[in-house]
């Protein structure tokens, strides 16, 4: 090993602390850049390998077929801007039933000779192409749960086909949910019912403006109301990204603020290291070392924790990005994902590039000192510094270990700075995961809708007719049991909410049709702007269903696939992520022409003040025992994977950068301590007694960890107030005011002691070895 090497090695031997610093902070730094790197990186990997290899479309329009023909359909593939076009397909919206078992839900069937090739590639998974009437091809994102050789029935204008399912494919623009070859459209589709697709690909369709752009040139010269529905691929791109989007921009907060510390600890820590250490300079340059060596041994004295950190930085990073990226693959049949070579490259170099050039611009003035002047200099801060502040805390009626504690930050008014400013970023760090887990626990809030005392679930749905001899229903009849409910002791409030399937003109796949009998305004359900539903024909829509269907408050939407179609205006815009957000809130008279018999149907209950719910649930299950459902007291669901992620995610990265700030104040008061021995020795001579000791070194600390606290809970207020957000409309979410407003003053307060108490745990153990050093050690030192 060179005479270099051994300079470096016994450096970071003598300086453990400082390693540790500089290990643990690159750590956390690396880790938040590697998972946050391969999320942007492979979260649209697998939704644009599938595009390119399948030609998808840009944009599939749904045409009545009452409105135009199909004759002039195909004229639109020469218009303007549109390099590919497929179609026209004939189209119907049917309800299948499954082997008998019972009524689906509505969904699109295509009219396709073959799975195409220049548009809108379907890929086969399993099985093959029909090639005959009574043959089918179900989407692998169907919910019957498709495999080859089942039997789906389809009622029908001539009369029951049941079709064999003969394959089982996926279009990566999701442009249908199943396909039959084109002579068997006429037994599901009523003549002058159903409609046409047209599936297009432009030269330019990089953006929304270009893709609206497109849909204006391929429907000019087209009657008014031909097109009933479009979808972009961009929608059905975010949708698939939207899962690893969500975390993008929480990881990019946790990474800069990891890197930022990073920063400031490697500077903080080589400073330090020269400034304590000039004499050993002087030294090395007396026995022949040269300037550039010189910074060149500090350099590495950093880099070699910082290699160490990086290393175990991007072991952590893997594996934190494992329940992230388990999942993002299998939608499009992509490999399992890991995190790619290139980002663990890249956040590697920058990194070690980011320390190096801090330490060496931090050692900068090692290589400058003169060797006189180096050898000439001791240990001892500067005896002139910070009088005032002595002399000012001195004059306070407060014990005297606590004045000389007080006074310390401006005797040393650059290393208070550092280790303020590392309290700083730990407190940032916890006022904004204090805020993410209140704001994901509203969201969830609203996505459970839990302001109901008590829930009758809704039971499987029953089937059977009345009974022609009584003229009753089966059993589990929802008025029925609404009977119950409002008879019963306690009942305050309720209301029932039956569940339909129903399609949208332009969308591929159903929606959920959540009907209320009675008012469901103080259900738990939060709205984003407009208003409640307080009328029939009038409906409340989550955020994603406004955007993919190019809607907003006032507009009015078609459902179909019911008994007829249904047209409700939208009032109100609710959080509700459940679904994608693909769901409809409406009145349940708005439905009685469509689907008079509502059988899925949940019931809720508040019940009145003063009432106890376990009595109450008990009571009205013996009421409810014949009609075979149970009730049960409401509350929260066990909330989402992703939330669940998110939260340990944040608490992990939290600790990461807390422990940070609480080893960087250890470095820097371990290093007040060390210069301050011959100091703290006269003290204990004069009889100072150890309690008082740790009282005067912990005390040090107290006026920087409340300033970095203080300063820190706005700041990280501020930057919750810019990531949630992010994060919501990484999904397709716009957040209301509760889900924002969640910090309050005397949490606000706590949160600002917070910075106090890091100090605290930081200087705890340096006051412990001040408190125990010998008074003759500590006179003898210089």
């Amino acid at each position: 090993m060179s005479v270099l090497g051994k300079v470096v090695r016994s450096g970071v031997g003598r300086r453990r602390v400082q390693t540790l610093v500089i290990g643990l902070a690159t750590m956390m730094a690396v880790a938040a850049s590697v998972l946050g790197g391969s999320l942007l990186v492979v979260s649209g990997a697998p939704f644009d390998s599938a595009f390119t290899r399948q030609h998808g479309a840009h944009l599939s329009v749904q045409f009545d077929a009452g409105a135009v023909s199909a004759g002039r359909l195909s004229k639109t593939r020469d218009a303007e801007g549109v390099s590919e076009a497929a179609g026209p397909f004939r189209t119907a919206t049917v309800t299948p039933r499954s082997d008998g078992a019972g009524p689906g839900w509505p969904m699109t069937v295509v009219g396709r000779g073959d799975p195409g090739r220049d548009v809108d590639e379907v890929a086969l998974l399993d099985g093959r192409w029909p090639t005959r009437s009574g043959e089918i091809v179900l989407s692998a994102d169907s919910p019957l749960l498709p495999a080859p050789g089942m039997r789906i029935t389809f009622p029908g204008p001539a009369g029951d086909p049941a079709l064999t399912v003969v394959g089982v494919a996926r279009s990566v623009t999701r442009t249908a949910d199943a396909w039959v070859v084109p002579s068997q459209m006429p037994a599901l589709a009523a003549p002058g019912s159903g409609g046409y697709q047209m599936l297009y690909r432009f030269t330019d369709a990089g953006t929304a403006a270009q893709i609206t752009a497109g849909g204006r040139a391929v429907t000019q010269g087209l009657p008014p109301g031909a097109a009933v529905g479009e979808q972009s691929w961009l929608a059905v791109k975010k949708s698939a990204e939207q899962d690893t989007a969500v975390y993008v921009p929480f990881l990019i907060a946790f990474g800069t603020l990891g890197l930022v510390m990073s920063v400031l600890i490697v500077g903080n820590v080589v400073v330090s290291a020269v400034g304590t250490g000039t004499r050993r300079i002087g030294i090395l340059k007396a026995i022949g070392f040269t300037p550039a060596q010189v910074v060149r041994a500090h350099v590495g004295q950093a880099l070699i924790p910082a290699a160490v950190g990086t290393a175990l930085g991007v072991l952590a990073g893997h594996l934190l990005a494992v329940p992230v990226l388990a999942e993002t693959g299998e939608v499009y049949g992509a490999s399992s994902l890991a995190v790619e070579p290139r980002v663990d490259l890249s956040v590697i170099a920058g990194v070690l590039g980011l320390v190096a050039v801090t330490a060496w611009a931090s050692a900068w003035r090692a290589g400058r000192l003169r060797t006189v002047d180096a050898l000439a200099v001791g240990r001892t801060a500067s005896a002139g510094r910070g009088r005032w502040a002595v002399r000012l805390a001195g004059r306070l009626p407060l014990p005297q270990p606590v004045a000389l504690g007080l006074a310390r930050p401006f005797v040393r008014p650059a290393r208070a700075l550092a280790m303020g400013t590392a309290i700083l970023f730990g407190a940032v760090a916890v006022t904004f995961t204090v805020g993410m887990g209140a704001s994901l626990g509203q969201v969830m809030k609203a996505r459970a809708h839990d302001a109901a005392d008590v829930v009758v679930p809704a039971p499987p749905p029953a089937f059977g007719p009345r009974d022609p001899g009584s003229g009753k229903r089966p059993a589990a009849d929802p008025a029925a049991v609404a009977a119950a409910i409002v008879s019963a002791t306690g009942t305050g409030k309720s209301y029932s909410a039956a569940t339909v399937r129903a399609t949208v003109a332009g969308l591929t796949g159903t929606l959920k049709v959540i009907a209320f009998t009675g008012d469901a305004s103080w259900g738990g359900y939060t709205m984003v702007s407009g208003r409640w539903i307080d009328a029939p024909g009038e409906a409340v829509v989550p955020t994603p269903f406004l955007a993919a269907t190019g809607t907003r408050i006032g507009d009015t939407v078609t459902l179909d696939g019911l008994a007829e179609p249904i047209t409700v205006r939208i009032v109100g815009e609710v959080l509700d992520p459940r679904n994608d957000g693909m769901q409809v809130f409406t009145d349940a008279s708005t439905l009685t022409a469509a689907q008079p018999d509502l059988t899925e149907t949940s019931h809720h209950v508040l019940v009145t003040s003063g009432t106890d719910v376990t009595g109450y649930v008990d009571a009205l299950n013996r009421d409810l025992a014949p009609l075979g459902v149970t009730a049960r007291a409401g509350g929260l669901d066990g909330g989402s994977d992703m939330v669940v992620t998110l939260n340990a995610l944040s608490a992990a990265l939290t600790l990461m950068l807390v422990a940070v700030a609480a080893l960087g104040v250890l470095n820097g008061v371990l290093l007040d301590t060390r210069e301050r021995v011959r100091e703290i020795g006269v003290h204990k001579a004069l009889g100072m007694t150890p309690r008082q000791t740790i009282t005067t070194v912990v005390t040090s600390v107290v006026v920087t960890g409340l300033v970095a606290g203080v300063a820190g809970v706005p700041l990280g207020v501020a930057l919750h107030g810019w990531v949630v957000p992010t994060m919501g409309s990484s999904v397709g979410l716009r957040l209301p005011g509760s889900v924002m407003t969640v910090y309050h003053w005397g949490e606000l307060v706590s949160l600002a002691l917070g910075g106090l108490l890091i100090a605290t745990l930081g200087a705890l153990l340096p006051a412990g070895w001040a408190a125990g050093a010998r008074t003759a050690t500590a006179l003898r030192t210089e």
